[in-house]
């Protein structure tokens, strides 16, 4: 199962969070105090790993405490969506329950104060009520092939009039409503229950009965029950969910460890947390290298007891014996050393380190050097990053092979003592790690998120009420709250820093919104996989948030750059008439540098959407105008820019749409540009709309 989204209600400083949209990674971006701790500790306490306990003290609001704690029928504080990905399940709940894959496929759970769960489906649709026209259609069907059709026999004598006075009834019965419901297509169902004596060259019969299976088929769909309905469909989804494993103490290690308050530690449970975090950090470092801390300590041991607990001298025997273990235990701990040398330099990139461990009697102790600084020094000499990045790595690397399967991992404000570089290492980390368990984790450095998958990152920040929200929109910040702090953190975690861009030598091309940002990460990294495009330079696309921002951050780029930026503007009235203002001055000397989609599609007011093909974005229309009997790629005209008609399409059908469901088409449309089995629906033509924009940004 994996976790499609989230939701955080009545929680703390949390009111309502909104949905939070996951990916394998997912980075909170806030600052400090925002609420993103909260946020973990309420998903966490869904379905903890250990801990977890729901203390109502703690977790209802302080302003409602008093209100709530006696409720019988707790408040929800956490609601989640699963996307079901193990055939097996799918199929046992088909089986369970009758209903059809797509019913099921995804599964939601919600937990209240009380610490009950509840399993809902919420793409089941229960079906009471049908479409007339979809009726009079089956009828419509069967009338012209009725009239074709012969009596045989005395028995069959008037047997036509009959059906003919009951497709009469039930035209009637329908063209008197839009809609029927599941008792009114009983009614039309029995018009045609005729009794008839069975006669084997009936050419009527047979007509009729299939006619009553259309019937009985409609009808089934009505009277099946939901899938949460069945108790054991509910148990399969608990038994089946991931835990939630919760860190925000890593236990750094200590250079110098006594080994007799290790073993003796590894076997207590009254440790307090930071004893219990460094005693894990321990633990998998002994289970990594493969030693054995008693091992260990027994191969060191020296001193022999006489029988009155006295120390007596060793014999020959007794000294090589010693010498024998010392050797042992050398070999073992200079092996364990090489190792942890050799897979750590896979990660860590901030110096070329190499690591020994040392055996002294009861003392087991750990030396760093690296190519700067070859003399080696305790591990607690060296930096507080390099201490935390080896706890870290060594906890999740081993643990997440065992107590983290079928786990989702939430971290809290991981990585805070590394240096920014060493962040930029941790963020890579993490994508590693999301091959085996999805992540999600707080921060409030720019450093630890990778700005070539924005749209893993959700802001989180203080309404003006106080109130903890998160959202998708990574410019919604703006919009809901006056906190310049707030904004800073955002705009600094999306790579807005115009130092940090210009330091990594990228070529920057402004678009107007996000959504143009993912649409052209998903292009740029699909012509760099097909192996028709290279690029001499890093693109990064910057959103201005609108035509208005565009010379504003123009003037401010171009301050580091001989050469202004390049801008990609849509082709409508305000694209234009911005392309106009910046030739007027700005750009008078680049024209070639302002480039607008119309000149890429040859379409009148053209979108970035008019460069993505509408076979992809046909399967985003349709999932939300679910029960409209026209579909939209019916009426879609490929003469015309895609965008507006999607909007007329929606307003056409009374259907509303969320605010920012353009930036959710958008990430939906790069997924499915870098997914193969999708890839497949990009044709020629698109391709080379692409390949004609990337060159240009590279000319």
């Amino acid at each position: 199962m994996i976790l499609k989204r989230f939701k955080v209600e009545n929680f703390r400083s949390i009111s309502n969070s909104g949905w939070i949209e996951n990916d394998n990674v997912t980075a909170l971006v806030g600052v400090n105090e925002a609420g993103k701790s909260n946020l973990l500790l309420a998903l966490w306490k869904l379905n903890p790993a250990t801990g977890g306990e729901v203390n109502k003290l703690e977790d209802i609001p302080r302003s409602k405490y008093s209100e709530w704690r006696d409720l019988e029928k707790q408040k929800t504080f956490i609601t989640c969506e699963f996307n079901l990905t193990d055939s097996t399940l799918i199929q046992k709940l088909i089986e369970l329950t009758g209903c059809r894959e797509e019913d099921v496929k995804v599964a939601e759970v919600t937990r209240d104060f009380n610490g009950r769960r509840t399993v809902g489906f919420p793409n089941y649709e229960k079906i009471d009520v049908f479409d007339s026209m979809v009726i009079e259609n089956i009828l419509t069907s069967y009338k012209s092939e009725f009239l074709g059709l012969n009596e045989k026999g005395k028995s069959e004598n008037g047997l036509k009039d009959k059906i003919s006075a009951a497709y009469s009834s039930s035209e009637l019965m329908l063209s008197q409503k839009d809609r029927i419901d599941d008792k009114e297509l009983k009614e039309i169902s029995k018009n045609f229950e005729i009794p008839i004596k069975e006669l084997q060259k009936s050419e009527i019969q047979p007509h009729l009965k299939r006619l009553q299976g259309e019937f009985k088929q409609l009808l089934a769909k009505s009277q099946q029950p939901s899938p949460s309905s069945f108790q054991e469909a509910r148990n399969l989804i608990v038994r089946h969910m991931p835990k939630f494993v919760y860190y925000s103490n890593y236990g750094n290690l200590d250079s110098e460890i006594y080994l007799p308050h290790v073993i003796d530690n590894m076997k207590r449970d009254d440790l307090s947390s930071a004893m219990q975090a460094k005693v894990r950090t321990l633990k998998v470092l002994f289970e990594f290298v493969n030693l054995d801390p008693d091992e260990i300590l027994e191969l060191g041991a020296e001193i022999k007891l006489d029988q009155y607990q006295k120390e007596r001298p060793l014999t020959e025997e007794e000294v090589n014996s010693i010498a024998e273990k010392k050797a042992e235990r050398d070999v073992l701990l200079q092996s364990a050393g090489l190792r942890l040398t050799k897979e750590f330099r896979m990660w860590w990139k901030q110096g070329d380190y190499k690591f020994r461990f040392q055996a002294d009697g009861r003392h087991f102790k750990i030396w760093v050097s690296d190519e700067k600084r070859p003399e080696e020094i305790a591990l607690e000499g060296r930096s507080t990053g390099l201490q935390w990045f080896l706890s870290f790595y060594l906890i999740f690397l081993v643990e997440s092979k065992d107590t983290h399967e079928n786990a989702i991992l939430l971290l809290d404000e991981a990585g805070v003592s590394l240096h920014p570089l060493a962040q930029k290492d941790l963020a890579s980390f993490f994508e590693n790690l999301s091959m085996s368990n999805q992540l999600i984790y707080t921060t409030h450095s720019p450093f630890l998120v990778d700005t070539n998958s924005v749209d893993q990152v959700k802001v989180v920040y203080l309404d003006e009420g106080g109130k903890t929200v998160a959202s998708n929109d990574l410019r919604a910040v703006e919009a809901q709250t006056s906190k310049n702090n707030s904004v800073y953190a955002v705009h600094a975690a999306l790579g807005l820093s115009i130092s940090d861009v210009l330091l990594q030598g990228c070529k920057i091309i402004i678009v107007e919104g996000p959504s143009d940002q993912y649409y052209l990460n998903g292009i740029k990294t699909y012509l760099i996989r097909k192996e028709v495009f290279h690029p001499k330079e890093e693109l990064i696309f910057i959103p201005s948030g609108g035509v208005k921002g565009i010379r504003a951050l123009s003037s401010l780029l171009s301050g580091k750059d001989e050469a202004l930026p390049f801008v990609l503007l849509d082709s409508d009235s305000s694209g234009k008439g911005q392309k106009s203002s910046l030739l007027k001055d700005l750009y008078k000397d680049f024209p070639s540098r302002i480039i607008e989609i119309d000149e890429i599609v040859q379409l009148e007011r053209a979108e970035v959407e008019d460069l993505i093909p509408v076979s992809l974005i046909e399967r985003y229309v349709f999932k939300l105008s679910k029960g409209v009997d026209e579909e939209f790629i019916d009426s879609y005209d490929k003469t015309k820019a895609l965008l507006p008609q999607i909007e007329n399409y929606f307003n056409k059908n009374d259907i509303s749409l969320e605010k920012g469901w353009k930036v959710d088409l958008a990430r939906s449309m790069k997924k499915n540009i870098l997914n193969p089995r999708q890839a497949i629906n990009i044709d020629k033509k698109t391709e080379d709309y692409w390949i004609n924009l990337f060159s240009r940004f590279e000319s």
